[in-house]
């Protein structure tokens, strides 16, 4: 197989020497200067001449130069969190204009973004589309959250995100949702650049059950300077994913500033042991280096983070011993007998423990004639560690010479992360160009600790390697992009793009799948036994427990990947597209994109998109877009296949997750999986009227064909089992299957809804003030029919329960508010927020346990004091009233009292009030 940067090299260095020897046409002028603060300078400051394609950034120093034709123009300069000034200049022929610009603190959403569109950059309230710009520096200084999906879960409108508790690998990677739809159906991008996904593929009990989404918490805060959120979909733009819309982490670029950051915390709160637990350390540090005479630099990023599990189960309820023969409940002497009471037996409910490092790097070296090589990319490593449902003493599954007290299994992850981008953009005559590839990978290692193979007697060990998951992607894009001077002005842009992408489950230790109590039968012997050979795939059980059920093998919690699952898969895709924004008045925009792309293994998809604008005035402007898009299925959604095998009476079941390709998927009639499909509309609302700035947008969006991780198949050969069910029963066993899962292209979808944002900011005594009001409102349902196989007629409620039905449209808050005050006064500031979370409902089949969780109200709030000018403490708290989730109704529910909040619904978790300080230094 050809590496993905074979070519590269290649055409980068053709780049490279032909922007060097471009020649520059014509007698020019120069335009430079210096942008600062008031009192720094401010590196990577955007500077643009408006309403042509000249611009670029500030170097180092805070200085930028822009070559001209002579004339009068006017320089827009900006930079996130502070006012855009507009800054009128002429300019000579063969002289040299300065200008120096003093940016002040912005109090309301005034900052340029570029996501959304390919032409020059434009302030929120002159967009399209609706962009959010998420100033993580600022974020970071005042709110109590230190990860992404909690800084995005707290500020975003329409963007969730909740820790996932008892669901393998996913209580380590967050499952995120914007616009109430998928976590892979956000395109996440890096400096504009395509983020890969994780490896993982979420098959358990929670939201975003059978997607594939994008870590973000695998980026450092330290590393990143802002966030735009581009609510609307984007796949005529960006491609695969973006149906609901399209994040754009933007990383630092400022040098010669030591930035560190501490904040240390733990949840205090009446629920915890000891009133405490979840104790968190987060340490970032940011450091850039100017590189040459040009303003270029190398900004580096990294932290290290420490995340101790929390526990919210209670005492074990039920029964915790008994005695066989006869299986007598035994508990009270059991425990009186070992020293132990009931809260000694319970799992672990809550967040997992985490520790994790990561180190982003970003840089530019600008050359000859505008032109600029730029990197970044990073590393990163997490180790999770998660509990499972605990063992009981007298249960099968336990080896009481191993535990005598039954034991809570737990499974750890080893996941590495890394991503390296490298490009060339600059000027071919007057056309941008921007040549890249985007290199990621993901890995994800299970192992199992304080378990055991109960089918392995005393020998067990207690630990076990499991296997993992593999997922690389590699990018490679070219794109064109220029001004022409008609109308008010017409941007156009092109391109094409080649992405690679391969996905591997690697197999476990054989101890971790292996059944070592089967045998098979080979004939009765002279006594009239029979005759027995030890065979792992035999289908005789030999060892039992004490209640006389079979033994169970495999690692306890998560059995390893067996070999019959591991699979290197590959596949490639190539796109075209153009785009177009024109201005046919100072008032009136039109644009439009178009995108072809091609994949290698379902073939062709063509999308297109309509944007237009029309300002009522200089402050006021209704918006709207149009759009199709479409999800390709990811390679691990085709390809993930995980397998177990229970005996019921000597008979071997087969239970699993199947690949659509299987023996079991072709006899049921599920269909190779194809792309979703989405038609999007969206218009809104912009306005500035004195100190308040105002955004309202309402969208619709329909997805046909969506894929879902279906419940389990099974079949019966009962006398009085229905047809279908003798049917189902008789295709699963020509596959030596009994009971199987697929994913499916099973349901179509509707969204619809509002977001609202509304900010203030004024001077206000001494000091400044500054509100940020955000609302969403989204309703997520399933339309139509359940487009089931032919042969599972009659089967609709497996293949899209009730439960996977909740987890699609009420598991995460229809309507969430949130309203932030800031005050900053001298050396202190203030931050309060208080954030409304809707209603949710538990994501089950059984009518008894239909509930619905009531909303609730958490609120935030800091203080800061800057001892110097270079330090800074902060105090505060998350959920500072300790509001928790309404309690789970129904006991039964509670698996024995261990539950006692939801484990599938994604409200804001129920850890309970976290208290935090902060150290920061500046230098």
């Amino acid at each position: 197989m050809l590496c993905p940067f074979t070519h590269f090299r290649k055409i980068l260095l053709f780049f490279v020497l032909f922007i060097l020897v471009a020649e520059v046409y014509g007698q020019t002028g120069v335009i430079t200067g210096t942008v600062t603060d008031g009192k720094t300078h401010l590196a990577g400051a955007t500077v643009q001449i408006e309403h042509s394609n000249k611009g670029g950034y500030t170097n180092a120093q805070g200085k930028f130069n822009l070559e001209v034709i002579p004339g009068s123009y006017t320089v827009l300069v900006s930079y996130v969190g502070f006012v855009t000034q507009r800054k009128p200049v002429t300019v000579t022929a063969g002289q040299t204009t300065t200008i120096d610009v003093a940016l002040t603190t912005s109090t309301t959403m005034n900052e340029l973004v570029v996501l959304g569109s390919r032409s020059l950059p434009r302030t929120q309230t002159e967009t399209p589309v609706p962009v959010d710009v998420i100033d993580i520096k600022r974020i970071t200084s005042d709110a109590p959250q230190v990860s992404i999906n909690q800084i995005l879960n707290y500020v975003a409108p329409s963007f969730s995100s909740g820790t996932q508790t008892v669901a393998d690998g996913t209580d380590h990677v967050d499952p995120a949702s914007l616009r109430g739809l998928g976590p892979d159906q956000v395109l996440v991008l890096v400096n504009g650049k395509r983020r890969y996904n994780t490896a993982l593929v979420n098959v358990n009990g929670s939201f975003g059950r059978g997607a594939v989404g994008t870590d973000m918490n695998a980026i450092p805060t330290s590393a990143i300077d802002r966030i735009e959120i581009l609510r609307d979909g984007a796949a005529a733009q960006y491609g695969s994913d973006a149906i609901a819309g399209v994040i754009n982490i933007i990383l630092k670029s400022s040098v010669n500033r030591l930035n560190v950051n501490v904040t240390t915390g733990a949840n205090v709160t009446s629920q915890a042991d000891n009133n405490m637990d979840g104790q968190t350390v987060q340490t970032g540090v940011n450091y850039g280096v100017p590189v040459g005479s040009r303003g270029g630099y190398i900004n580096f990023g990294g932290s290290y983070d420490f995340r101790n599990y929390t526990n919210r189960a209670g005492d074990w309820v039920g029964t915790i011993y008994k005695a066989y023969p006869g299986g007598a409940d035994k508990t009270d002497s059991f425990l009186l007998a070992n020293n132990i009471t009931r809260h000694d037996i319970r799992m672990r409910t809550g967040q997992s423990k985490i520790r994790s490092s990561q180190l982003f790097m970003n840089a530019s070296f600008p050359m000859e004639n505008n032109a600029e090589v730029y990197l970044f990319g990073g590393i990163g490593y997490r180790n999770g560690e998660a509990g499972g449902v605990y063992r009981l003493p007298s249960d099968s599954r336990n080896i009481l010479d191993i535990y005598p007290l039954g034991f809570l299994p737990e499974i750890h992850t080893n996941i590495y992360d890394r991503s390296l981008a490298a490009g060339i953009r600059g000027s071919l005559g007057e056309w941008k160009v921007d040549f890249s590839n985007t290199y990621g990978r993901n890995e994800f290692d299970f192992n199992v600790a304080n378990s055991l193979n109960a089918s392995m007697g005393k020998a067990s060990p207690t630990s076990f390697q499991c296997g993992g998951l593999i997922f690389m992607q590699n990018t490679t894009n070219l794109d064109f992009s220029r001004r022409l001077d008609v109308l008010e002005g017409l941007d156009i842009a092109f391109g094409a793009e080649h992405r690679f992408e391969q996905y591997q489950i690697v197999a476990g230790a054989e101890n971790s799948y292996t059944d070592y109590g089967r045998a098979t039968k080979i004939g009765v012997g002279a006594d009239g036994k029979d005759i027995l050979i030890p065979d792992p795939k035999g289908s005789i059980n030999t060892m039992f427990g004490p209640d006389g059920t079979a033994r169970a093998g495999g690692a306890q919690v998560f059995p390893g990947f067996r070999p019959e699952n591991a699979i290197t898969a590959t596949r490639s895709a190539i796109a075209g597209y153009v785009d177009a924004e024109a201005n046919f008045s100072k008032a009136f925009l039109l644009g439009g994109a178009l995108r072809f792309e091609n994949y290698n293994d379902f073939g062709s998809t063509l999308n297109g998109k309509i944007t237009t604008r029309y300002k009522l005035s200089e402050r006021t402007a209704l918006r709207a877009s149009a759009s199709t898009g479409f999800r390709a299925p990811s390679l691990h959604q085709r390809f993930y296949s995980s397998t177990s095998t229970l005996f019921v009476d000597g008979v071997p079941y087969e239970v699993g997750t199947f690949t659509n390709d299987s023996r079991p998927a072709q006899l049921l009639g599920i269909p190779t999986l194809k792309p979703e499909k989405s038609k999007s509309l969206s218009a809104g609302f912009t306005s500035t009227f004195g100190k308040f700035s105002l955004t309202v947008d309402g969208y619709f969006t329909h997805i046909d064909d969506r894929i879902v991780y279906t419940d389990q198949f099974s079949g019966s050969n009962a006398d009085t089992a229905s047809a279908v069910d003798k049917e189902i029963y008789q295709l699963l066993s020509l596959a030596n299957a009994n009971r199987a899962a697929f994913f499916a292209n099973a349901i179509n979808s509707e969204t619809k809804g509002v977001d609202l944002v509304l900010t203030y900011g004024r001077r206000l005594g001494a000091g400044s003030f500054r509100a940020d009001l955000s609302a969403t409102y989204s309703y997520t349902q399933q339309v139509g029919a359940i487009n089931s196989s032919d042969k599972l007629k009659g089967k609709e409620n497996i293949y899209f329960s009730r439960a996977s039905r909740i987890y699609l449209e009420r598991t995460v808050p229809r309507e969430k508010v949130n309203l932030t005050l800031t005050y900053n006064i001298n050396r202190f500031n203030v931050f309060l927020r208080g954030v409304h979370f809707g209603s949710v409902e538990e994501a089950t089949i059984d009518p008894k346990f239909y509930q619905t969780y009531s909303a609730k109200v958490v609120t935030d709030a800091a203080i800061g004091y800057k001892l110097t000018k270079e330090f800074k403490i902060s105090v505060g708290a998350n959920n500072v009233f300790d509001v928790y989730p309404d309690l789970v109704s129904n006991p039964a529910n509670t698996t024995n009292n261990q539950f006692r909040y939801s484990r599938r619904a994604t409200q804001f978790g129920y850890n309970g009030r976290f208290l935090f300080a902060r150290l920061e230094l500046n230098l």
